[in-house]
Parts: structure tokens; sequence; C-alpha cells
């Protein structure tokens, strides 16, 4: 596919899909399994996907030249970030409810995004793609709050919760550089091994217990294979041809795969604001892959691809 921003948005897209099945996949995790115990082993699971993948796909020269391009304290603030995200979301969620957590945490992200892209990195989104982002967070909000108006605010949970969407916009915006400079799958091993190394300390800190079951072993291992470990590798190969703020606004459709298992899988039979809400997200992400591929950025690329097919 010769239109990288597009191809990149799909990626990413692919991503959400499966990070929004992870609802449903905790919903069958055995109660006494601690949720910092599922967001450490799901880290764990991923660095086994990603050592795999790496030694089954790199040649080993590659990764050695892959390993000595990247600097160190951008993996290492990187791997900080995605454990933190991990510890703080679900510390977040238990502490601000489901639906007011994952509303906060998921639609302060792309804020958060285009805000660190504007002061670090000096490029500041343009209006129309503000438009889009603020779109599809308020499309996620209702979907997340529609019904649930009655949960009481927490302030230290709201505090986690934008704790973890500035922790995720933080990874992405550090991980656009670190896949300028060596292989998706190189950088997201050293991450997710990194961010392993915190987040197994803190649950055994933090967790009442470690108890789990077969059952759970086949949830947490769902989780870090597939709704961790390939997910992020889509995410962050993506990152190659799409802004950092742009992919952490797509990832907002993480809620409609979830929206949609809740319907399919669980029966559930949302309000019209869900729908609502609904409307509101696709439109807000039509908006910002429209932004994307007209930015300068993709018409240089696609003009790059067009000379070299000639």
């Amino acid at each position: 596919m010769q239109n990288k921003p597009l191809l990149g948005s799909l990626m990413v897209l692919g991503a959400a899909m499966l990070w929004g099945t992870t609802g449903t996949a905790q919903s069958l995790a055995p109660v006494q399994l601690s949720a910092y115990w599922v967001g450490a082993l799901r880290l764990v699971m991923a660095s086994v996907f990603f050592i795999g993948y790496v030694f089954i796909t790199q040649p080993r020269g590659l990764l050695g030249d892959d390993l000595r391009r990247l600097p160190l304290r951008w993996v290492l603030a990187s791997g900080v970030f995605v454990a933190l995200y991990n510890l703080s979301f679900f510390a977040g969620v238990r502490a601000s409810g489901v639906a007011v957590g994952t509303a906060i945490a998921i639609g302060s992200g792309p804020l958060w995004a285009g805000l660190l892209q504007w002061l670090v990195a000096r490029q500041a989104p343009r209006p129309v793609w503000w438009l889009g982002t603020l779109l599809a967070v308020a499309g996620g909000a209702c979907m997340a709050l529609a019904g649930n108006t009655d949960q009481p605010v927490n302030a230290r949970g709201v505090a986690l919760c934008l704790c973890a969407g500035f922790s995720y916009a933080a990874y992405a915006l550090i991980n656009q550089r670190l896949v300028q400079k060596a292989a998706p799958s190189t950088v997201t091993l050293l991450v997710f091994g990194t961010a392993a190394l915190f987040a197994v300390p803190a649950a055994l800190a933090w967790a009442d217990s470690f108890v789990i079951s077969a059952s759970g072993w086949w949830v947490v291992g769902y989780l870090g294979l597939v709704a961790t470990g390939l997910a992020y590798l889509l995410f962050s190969s993506a990152l190659r041809y799409i802004s950092g703020a742009t992919s952490v606004t797509l990832a907002l459709a993480e809620p409609l795969t979830a929206f949609l298992l809740a319907i399919v899988v669980v029966r559930e039979q949302p309000p019209a604001g869900a729908f609502l809400g609904l409307g509101l997200v696709l439109l807000g992400l039509a908006v910002v892959i429209w932004v994307e591929m007209k930015s300068p950025a993709a018409r240089s690329m696609q003009g790059k691809a067009a000379s070299a097919a000639a």
C-alpha cells in the first residue's frame, strides 16, 4: 500500500479492536486474581511474545544493530510510562468505577498527546485535528457514561485515570522516536520488558496475594499475547507512518469494539446515548484520518512513493 498514513491508521484501528476485547476477557478472569497481577502478568506475557517474534523474524546482526542505535534513557522512559499506565489505569478504574475511569483515562489520552506534541515536539496539531479528536473523545465519554450518571466522583480515581491517560500519550510520543531508529519489534521487546520489570515488583507490593487458576492463565495468556503483544506490535509499526498524537486519537476505536462485544457477547442493551456516542466516535475518527492523510508529511511520503513507482 503506497498510502502509508492510511496504512498506519488502519494498523492502529486493528490494534484498538484487539484492545477492545480486554474488558470482555478480564470479565472471565477469576475474581481472586488481583487487578494489579492482571496488569503485571499481561506485560510479562507480552514480553514473551516479543522475544519469540524478534528471534524468529530478525537476523541476529540486525538485532544487534538495533540495540546499539536505541538510546537507553528513552527506552527506560517508555517502559516506565507503559508500567505506570497499566498500574494507574487499573487502580483508577477500581477507585472511580469502570465507566467514569475508562472515560477519563482513554478520553484524556488524545488531549495529553496533542498538548505534548505541541509543547515538546513543537508540532502543533491542526485545528481540524482538534475538532476530530474532541468529537471522538465526547463520543467515547457518551458511550462509557450512558446509563451511569449516578456514579460518584472520586478525586483519587480521577487523578489516577488522568495519570494513565498522560502515561499512554507520553509512551506513544516517545515510541514514535524509537521506531524511527530501530525495528518496531525490537522497540516493543525492550519497552515492554522494561515495563514488566517495574510492574511485577509493584504487584508484589500492592496486591494482597497471588492466586491464579488454570482459567486465569488462559485469560492472562490471551491478554498478554494477543490483546497486548500483537496489538502493540501493530501500534508501534504504525508510528512509522502517522503522528503520535493521531495514533492516540485513533486508539479511541477501542470502545467501539468493547461496545459491540457487550451487545453481541454479553447481551447488553445500551441506552440511546451510547449509540449517539458511537456516531460521534466514528465521525471524529474519520476527521482525524482525513487530516493525517492531508498532512504535509503524508503528501511528501506519497510523492516519494509515486516517484519510486515511476
